[in-house]
Formats: C-alpha cells, sequence, structure tokens
C-alpha cells in the first residue's frame, strides 16, 4: 500500500488518472538532461492556431540518425550514433551517444514540422483553439 497522498484523490476530480500517471513519467523523466533543449512560445498569426517550438541541442547527429515519431499524446525524439572502428582517436572528448527525450502534448496538439539546421533540431507544434461546450442534461425521473 503507497503512503503518497495523490492530490487525483479528491472526491471531486473524477478520471483524472491519466493526468497523475503523465506527471509521474514527467518526473522520473526530468532527471535526465542530454540532449539539452529550449521551448519557444511563437507568436499567433491572425488566423492560426498558437504555436510552439521545441529546438534540441544535437550536434553531430544526422537527419537518418534522428527520429521524430507523435505516439498517442507523446512526441518523441530519438537519436542514435554508433561509433566506428575503422577510426583511431589520440583524444576522445566527444562520445557517440544514445538519447530519448519524450515530450508530453495535450489532446488535439498537432506537430507540423521537424527540420535539422546547425546541429538543433526544431520541430514545430500547433496547440488548438480550445473549443468552450456546454450541454445541458436531461434529467429523468423513475416511476
Amino acid at each position: 500500500m503507497s503512503s503518497r497522498q495523490s492530490p487525483f484523490g479528491h472526491p471531486f476530480l473524477l478520471g483524472f488518472d491519466a493526468i497523475e500517471q503523465a506527471l509521474d513519467r514527467v518526473s522520473k523523466a526530468a532527471g535526465d538532461g542530454y540532449p539539452p533543449y529550449n521551448i519557444e512560445k511563437l507568436p499567433r498569426s491572425a488566423d492560426g492556431p498558437e504555436r510552439l517550438r521545441i529546438m534540441l541541442a544535437v550536434a553531430g547527429f544526422t537527419p537518418d540518425q534522428l527520429d521524430v515519431t507523435h505516439e498517442e499524446n507523446q512526441l518523441v525524439v530519438r537519436g542514435r550514433q554508433t561509433d566506428e572502428a575503422a577510426r583511431m582517436f589520440l583524444h576522445r572528448g566527444i562520445a557517440a551517444r544514445q538519447f530519448q527525450r519524450t515530450f508530453l502534448l495535450a489532446d488535439g496538439m498537432e506537430v507540423l514540422s521537424a527540420e535539422l539546421a546547425n546541429g538543433l533540431l526544431s520541430i514545430e507544434i500547433a496547440r488548438p483553439n480550445p473549443t468552450r461546450t456546454a450541454r445541458r442534461i436531461e434529467i429523468g425521473s423513475r416511476e
């Protein structure tokens, strides 16, 4: 039995289990600092949705060594480099390294593009305009 109290355990918060699981995943992944990244809010155009840009510092990686996927509500960026056995180094300060960086996306967010330039991988994401809905629920009676 867990002694940790969840903020989502309140009886008025129904159906928030997925948010609690997402927060657990984010807190576990927060310790890995490689590769470093920025998240930038881009100016909204007159008719377009709000956009975000994630920039990851991936110097030394080529496009074929990087993989960007949108899996359910996650943006997953993977990098794979392999050591070249034929090369002989006198000093090796730049290691061939693999990484996986995951970003959780809200429902409806759309990945627009990914581009690699000057060692920076830039990924643009659109945040949809929220739609407000209200619906009247009819009350039935049992007799």
